[in-house]
């Protein structure tokens, strides 16, 4: 399985200048973000991947469409891969808004609301890692799946702290991550 961040997203961009939440809610991809997902469809055209899971969130679903349309790949959308929800960018966009902005994509089986209506703690997501990682490790095609997700999630996952459309091999049956120590 091989794990993606989305690209640079508007709040990567301008959080990177102030390191204060600049207020987006669920913002999309920056000309950056979009040229770094096609760098990385190029990147992945030779590891035989089959389909795309994606997070709901706009920059996971930006990231994974173009990821798709070069790779001619079916995306899947789960909101289990979704952000830690700690920040503004954090509170997503609704069910119905999601399918007029991507209306080949299926959201039947996503709630109107689908992410955290508070900040998910570490032990939160850790507990969604856990849960994400023994659903793939169910996967009889895990190899061949790409995942679309976000840097809390992937830290989680794997305790790498990854950039922007940075892709990581992920084994669902090996050692699980530890979770981040606290100061």
């Amino acid at each position: 399985m091989l794990l993606i961040r989305h690209g640079q997203s508007e709040f990567n961009a301008a959080f990177a200048v102030r390191r204060v939440d600049p207020g987006l809610i669920d913002p999309g991809l920056t000309e950056t973000g979009r040229a770094q997902a096609l760098a990385a469809a190029a990147q992945l055209s030779d590891r035989g991947l089959r389909r795309l899971l994606a997070s709901p969130y706009t920059r996971a679903l930006q990231t994974a469409s173009i990821i798709a349309e070069v790779l001619e790949l079916p995306i899947e959308v789960q909101p289990i891969l979704g952000e830690h929800a700690h920040f503004m960018c954090d509170i997503g966009t609704p069910r119905s808004e999601l399918e007029k902005q991507w209306p080949y994509l299926s959201f039947g089986h996503v709630p109107e609301i689908w992410w955290p209506d508070q900040e998910e703690n570490e032990d939160g997501v850790m507990m969604r890692a856990a849960e994400f990682r023994a659903i793939a490790a169910g996967m009889t095609d895990e190899r061949h799946v790409g995942v679309v997700s976000h840097w809390g999630f992937i830290r989680a996952l794997t305790g790498e702290e990854v950039t922007n459309c940075a892709i990581v091999e992920f084994d669902p049956r090996g050692a699980a991550a530890e979770a981040p120590s606290r100061p």
